[in-house]
């Protein structure tokens, strides 16, 4: 056992050769032994394992083969990647699954390791053909097999939208599924189509979009994982969705209509708003100064009628009293505005003069 000893002793394996200082004066390195010499230390190694122990015409034949031994056992050694996933099979039969970094298997023909790019996010366009592999871009091909679906209001939308996937089990990916790029693009028009027959064409046009991103995305992974396909839809992206082309205009002359209607009711009821509340303030003005006069009316009235009572109570207390103080301040209303001359007849004097006070009231410029 030389070899091991010489191995963990940092030694060569084929002994020790002959040395000669450094160049720079800090010690002894060893020279490479020459390659007769190395065939010689490595007849001799095999020697130690073989029966006999002396070689002869078949050794060596089995030193070779050793060797093919020892690199066949090492070709088992494989590396998979951060971004890869190891999948390993036995005879063509899949075993498991192995995760980035240094790992082994039994070497071909018995086992052999698949590596797919697990974190590699795919993309495939539904209703169209797009011009990249990644991000939004504009359309350069219609499919309007894929993209013309029946809504629930019995119209057609044209839609067009991406579906972006990765790898989740590269075991199922590889071994559960035939082709699946198809198997996306099935599974996810089966589920747009779903979702599209439940909706309205006026949502799908407009806020109900990121709705329908998100149940689409649902009900394909719910497809995918009854299939055990080992992929995980990561986005559903909608690129488009409008009215046939050949409705287009038809339907933007409707929509046009219908955001007129929406404008003129929404006037309308600007208006409304503005011209009831000041109506029913005025009226109930209205009803307010009625009330008003309503009482007015009647508080006067009965004032009138209670001070009919008292003069007629007083009138039957003192008939004579009262039509003479009745008579004096009728006739005090009725001559209050008229010239009056006052004639005593009872002084036999005839007219008297007076003082015309109210001449003297009266403006100088009157006549």
């Amino acid at each position: 056992m030389a070899i091991f000893s010489n191995i963990f002793k940092n030694q060569s394996p084929w002994g020790s050769g002959p040395t000669r200082g450094d160049n720079n004066g800090s010690g002894a390195r060893r020279e490479p032994p020459n390659l007769d010499e190395l065939i010689g230390n490595l007849q001799r190694l095999i020697n130690k394992f073989l029966p006999g122990g002396k070689s002869g015409g078949s050794k060596p034949i089995v030193l070779g083969l050793l060797i093919l031994l020892v690199i066949w056992g090492l070709s088992g050694l494989y590396r998979v990647l951060p971004d890869e996933q190891g999948v390993v099979l036995r005879f063509g039969k899949f075993v498991n699954t192995t995760q980035p970094g240094l790992n082994y298997h039994f070497p071909f023909p018995i086992e052999r390791v698949l590596k797919p790019k697990v974190t590699k996010v795919n993309r495939i366009d539904v209703g169209f053909r797009g011009a990249s592999d990644s991000g939004r871009s504009s359309g350069i091909g219609e499919v309007p097999e894929e993209s013309l679906m029946l809504t629930g209001d019995e119209n057609i939308v044209d839609i067009n939208y991406s579906v972006f996937w990765v790898i989740k089990d590269a075991g199922k990916f590889l071994f559960n599924i035939q082709s699946p790029v198809e198997t996306v693009k099935a599974a996810s028009e089966t589920a747009m189509r779903e979702v599209i027959a439940k909706s309205e064409i006026q949502s799908i046009l407009t806020e109900g979009r990121s709705n329908i991103e998100v149940e689409v995305q649902e009900i394909t992974q719910n497809i995918l994982d009854e299939y055990g396909s080992g992929i995980q839809i990561t986005q559903v992206q909608t690129q488009k969705a409008d009215p046939p082309s050949q409705v287009i205009d038809a339907f933007r002359d409707v929509q046009a209509a219908r955001a007129d209607r929406e404008r003129s009711k929404n006037e309308a009821e600007a208006y409304a708003n503005d011209v009831i509340p000041r109506a029913r303030g005025d009226a109930e003005k209205i009803l307010q100064e009625a009330e008003a006069y309503k009482k007015e009316v009647v508080a006067a009235a009965e004032g009138e009628a209670s001070r009919f009572l008292a003069i007629y109570n007083e009138y039957k207390n003192a008939k004579q009293v009262t039509q003479e103080r009745m008579y004096l301040e009728t006739m005090e209303k009725v001559l209050a505005d008229i010239d009056k001359v006052i004639i005593d007849k009872n002084s036999g004097q005839g007219v008297v003069p007076y003082l015309p006070l109210p001449e003297l009231k009266k403006p100088k410029g009157d006549s």
